[in-house]
């Protein structure tokens, strides 16, 4: 069953795992998440960081006793002042979309269920789209990412160059069943 986002407790994490919503205590510990995972993800600073916070329609921390060990940035559109070229290249395709910013799992929690988990409770947030869409890097390879997106069921819809050329994306979408949720 799908619960509200802020009562999950997933039974592959430990006991006291939860996800919860992000609070603004949060940026320091969360930047340092996403920073490490650079290249899968581009850099972020404090005033980003706290922009997401402000914008997004979800934003889920996975924590764990010793703190946060993930995050998911789920965004809605179109509409939001993004310059991100894979959000602005959404945007000219659909009249109205979720949007996966960004995933981030500590390491020593990956195959725990973590992504999985954060993609189920961001399709259940969906109020009308029918579409959720996210990129994932082919140039460099993130092939973790293009796995679990292929299992997920997303399907690619195009590629496009960003950070004049360091960087190829292929652009995804799944298909919401709104109701289903």
């Amino acid at each position: 069953m799908i619960r509200h986002f802020d009562e999950y407790r997933f039974e592959a994490l430990v006991a006291y795992d939860t996800f919860r919503p992000v609070v603004k205590a949060d940026v320091r510990a969360l930047l340092a998440l996403n920073n490490r995972a650079v290249p899968a993800v581009n850099t972020l600073n404090d005033e980003e960081m706290i922009w997401f916070i402000d914008v997004s329609r979800v934003f889920l921390v996975a924590d764990s006793p010793e703190g946060p060990v993930g995050f998911l940035i789920g965004l809605e559109g179109p509409g939001l002042q993004y310059l991100s070229p894979n959000y602005m290249w959404f945007s000219s395709k659909y009249e109205k979309f979720l949007y996966v910013d960004r995933v981030v799992v500590d390491p020593k929690w990956w195959g725990r269920g973590i992504g999985q988990a954060f993609y189920e409770a961001f399709v259940a947030a969906a109020t009308g789209e029918s579409v959720l869409c996210a990129e994932v890097n082919l140039i460099p390879r993130n092939k973790r990412s293009l796995d679990f997106h292929k299992r997920f069921g997303f399907t690619p819809i195009g590629e496009q160059s960003t950070e004049g050329g360091e960087k190829r994306v292929v652009l995804l979408e799944y298909q919401l069943k709104y109701g289903d949720s």
